[in-house]
């Protein structure tokens, strides 16, 4: 996680993100944003997850320094992937010191550097963990294409790592295509939340829910209102006790009480406070952690 010092509303993100708002004049954001992750950062930590916070650096500004998945990725296998960014301002956020601290905390030895960010020469993207909903089990990638995820990058993702791609279009109620893929979905160790109604084609529909259900993932249905709520931008994590399902209040308010009980099934939830960064950032709790595998045993 990191830890940000420069947050605020975003003017290059926010033509693709529709589901971030404007900042309020005289609002003092920033600082309610640094409480808002120090909170999550402590409940996480309390939950048993193993939680490595680095601090963001104050130049140059990084407003959206607190979604790191979106630059980088860590894998199993020792590989860490750099992604492409579409918005220039956010491009700095890419820090091998966050790496390396990322690394050294967690035993995660890393063995190559997979950079796809020269991608953003050709004016093609892919933001990381917010374009890509890994099956990492079974090696698919899932990807609403959108103008944050194109095909090129997308490819090139799947021939270095080995992975399957299931690319698919999305549109919203206003006919745009929703900005990243872990607003739509996400993908547990035994479970899926999936809001297939922004999926306009049937067979991209039939195709993305068959994948998942091959995987033997339970797939939880949600609608729109519930994604614009946040509702799949969770994430599974490992602790002594068992499985944590982060996700945010704003979350787990939309979810009905039976989705609530099934997502339980999976694991304990652990609904996070972070209103301002998800209005501001249009962004979440998934968002907002990026995930290092356990070192072999």
């Amino acid at each position: 996680m990191v830890r940000p010092a420069s947050f605020g509303f975003n003017a290059e993100t926010a033509g693709s993100n529709v589901f971030q708002r404007a900042a309020v004049a005289g609002e003092a954001f920033a600082e309610r944003a640094r409480a808002e992750f120090d909170a999550a950062a402590r409940e996480l930590d309390r939950a048993g997850v193993r939680v490595v916070v680095v601090e963001d650096t104050a130049e140059p500004a990084k407003p959206d320094a607190v979604f790191p998945n979106n630059w980088v990725s860590f894998h199993a296998d020792g590989t860490v992937v750099l992604y492409p960014m579409l918005a220039p301002n956010r491009r700095a956020e890419r820090r091998d010191d966050v790496v390396r601290r990322a690394a050294a905390a967690t035993g995660f030895t890393p063995t190559r550097v997979v950079d796809l960010s020269g991608a953003e020469a050709a004016g093609c993207y892919l933001e990381g963990t917010g374009s890509l909903v890994l099956d990492r089990v079974r090696r698919i990638a899932f990807a609403a294409l959108s103008p944050r995820t194109h095909r090129a990058p997308l490819e090139d993702f799947g021939r270095r790592l080995d992975y399957q791609i299931v690319a698919f279009d999305t549109r919203d109620g206003a006919g745009t295509p929703v900005y990243h893929t872990n607003v739509l979905l996400a993908v547990g160790s035994r479970f899926a939340v999936l809001c297939e109604e922004v999926i306009p084609s049937a067979e991209q529909r039939a195709t993305v829910r068959e994948r998942l259900e091959a995987g033997g993932h339970a797939v939880l249905v949600i609608d729109a209102a519930q994604m614009a709520g946040f509702a799949a931008n969770l994430l599974e994590l490992a602790t002594p006790a068992g499985p944590v399902i982060a996700l945010s209040r704003t979350a787990w308010e939309v979810l009905d009480s039976p989705r609530r009980r099934r997502l339980e099934a999976h694991g304990s939830l652990l609904a996070l406070d972070v209103p301002t960064i998800e209005r501001l950032g249009g962004g979440s709790v998934r968002c907002m952690l990026a995930e290092v595998p356990a070192p072999a045993a």
